[in-house]
């Protein structure tokens, strides 16, 4: 199947590893032009060495999207490397170690929130401004299943529930310009690194007992699993799905 993304102009935030570099991957598989975005230059570097090595055509920005400066630099990046702008991944995330509601702090309250559901707005707010100029384009925004019911981070759940009302209301916003808006909400995804890499290492048992009684198929999902999801919904093939925010958890979300 062609997913017409050759020659397309993509941006994926917070794509030096995991499931953000396993999206940058799967889009310049089909033929896109990705710029790769992360905090730290020497991962960020490394992962696009490897890209290259493999035939992709990307380019870099060092920049931190949980601010707004940092948001707009990452839009703008992408527009000077390729002219424009046609497909935007918010991925950025992470709990940023906030628990539950009368244990957060203010600072856990606004770094969570401004990794997570702002990030997105202020990457978003720029790259529909561009795609608005040239009539069109994807956003997916990389959500969870912790947006769709319990999480033991108050702050992370809040996020991420307003990440798939954002997606919602964009998605129907947007719709005049000609500009999709999707969402993806992974499960338990392991990677080398990760958080349940770390989780895993500390307390083998306690994340084996967990793998047993709550992931259904009996391990976690990769980050190709998700960026296989993502890089459809970016797709022509994607071209009547907006406004949706599908799991990609292997069947452990329990919501309906």
């Amino acid at each position: 199947m062609d997913l017409e993304l050759k020659g397309k102009a993509a941006l994926v935030t917070g794509s030096s590893r995991g499931i953000g570099r396993a999206i940058a991957a799967a889009l310049a598989k089909e033929g896109a032009r990705v710029l790769l975005t992360a905090r730290g230059a020497e991962a960020l570097e490394a992962t696009a060495a490897e890209l290259r090595a493999a035939g992709a055509d990307v380019a870099t920005c060092v920049t931190d999207v949980a601010t707004q400066a940092g948001a707009v630099e990452a839009v703008n990046a992408a527009v000077r490397a390729f002219g424009t702008l046609d497909i935007l991944v918010n991925n950025v995330g992470g709990s940023g170690g906030a628990g539950a509601f009368d244990a957060a702090t203010v600072e856990q309250w606004a770094t969570v929130m401004d990794r997570n559901l702002m990030s997105a707005v202020w990457c978003s707010q720029r790259a529909v401004e561009v795609m608005r100029e040239r009539g069109g384009g994807c956003i997916v925004h990389i959500n969870s299943i912790f947006g769709r019911e319990y999480a033991t981070s108050a702050p992370y759940t809040v996020a991420k529930a307003g990440i798939t009302a954002l997606t919602k209301e964009m998605a129907v916003d947007l719709a005049r310009h000609r500009i999709r808006v999707n969402g993806v909400a992974p499960g338990s995804i392991l990677f080398p690194g990760g958080s349940w890499d770390k989780r895993q290492k500390a307390d083998p048992e306690k994340v084996a007992k967990l793998v047993r009684d709550e992931l259904p198929w009996g391990r976690f999902g990769t980050p190709e699993e998700v960026a296989d999801v993502v890089t459809f919904l970016c797709s022509e093939r994607a071209r009547w799905v907006t406004g949706a925010t599908l799991p990609v958890d292997g069947g452990q979300g329990r919501a309906f």
